[in-house]
């Protein structure tokens, strides 16, 4: 996993509440184990049209955001199943960052299993990201994990909150399975002494 420290992108606003993981990416793209490809079906449901052109309506669509990396969505965001999938599909469309005032716990700790910062801010600072996130092109933040600082376009600085261990995670690039193997000489020492003291084993 690529260590997080500091990322500028354009951010895209999703002024919607209680985005549930159905909607981040719907159950019928649920059927592979594959990390990659799922950026087709993010938010598909709102980019698309029944006939399958897209939504000119819906934000990912417009030529400002496009390319956005960054995503101020409203309260509860990741709320519904627990599908990692929903990360997935993010990561793979290109988002580092979401931010909004609160999220579903099983998708929070899912984010940093994958290697994208969950921001959680107060409601006053999210409207003032949610401002800075309309300017279109001129959209542009840049997020701090180390400080915990988010600079908008005009210079403005909102402070974000995160749990202290999964913040050094993403700064040091592991997951789960990186932890561990960052253990690894101390469990091969182990091992080569237990089979010493206990060779019947």
């Amino acid at each position: 996993m690529d260590k997080f420290v500091k990322f500028t992108g354009v951010a895209a606003p999703l002024k919607i509440t209680n985005i549930d993981t159905d909607m981040i990416i719907p159950k019928q793209y649920l059927k592979t184990i594959k990390r990659t490809g799922l950026g087709t079906g993010l938010f598909s449901e709102l980019r698309f049209k029944e006939d399958g052109s897209e939504n000119p309506d819906f934000v990912l669509n417009k030529p400002a955001y496009r390319k956005a990396t960054i995503l101020v969505a409203g309260d509860n965001f990741g709320c519904g199943s627990s599908r990692e999938h929903a990360p997935w599909a993010l990561l793979d469309f290109g988002f580092k960052v979401v931010i909004s005032t609160s999220f579903a716990d099983i998708f929070y700790n899912n984010c940093f299993q994958n290697g994208i910062l969950p921001a959680k801010v107060s409601a006053d600072d999210l409207a003032k990201l949610m401002d800075d996130a309309e300017r279109g092109s001129n959209a542009t933040i840049t997020v701090d994990l180390e400080k915990q600082e988010i600079y908008g376009p005009d210079g403005g600085v909102v402070k974000f909150e995160i749990d202290q261990f999964r913040k050094q995670c993403l700064l040091e690039g592991l997951d789960d399975i990186g932890l561990t193997l960052v253990k690894s000489p101390k469990i091969t020492s182990f091992e080569t002494s237990n089979a010493t003291r206990h060779p019947w084993i």
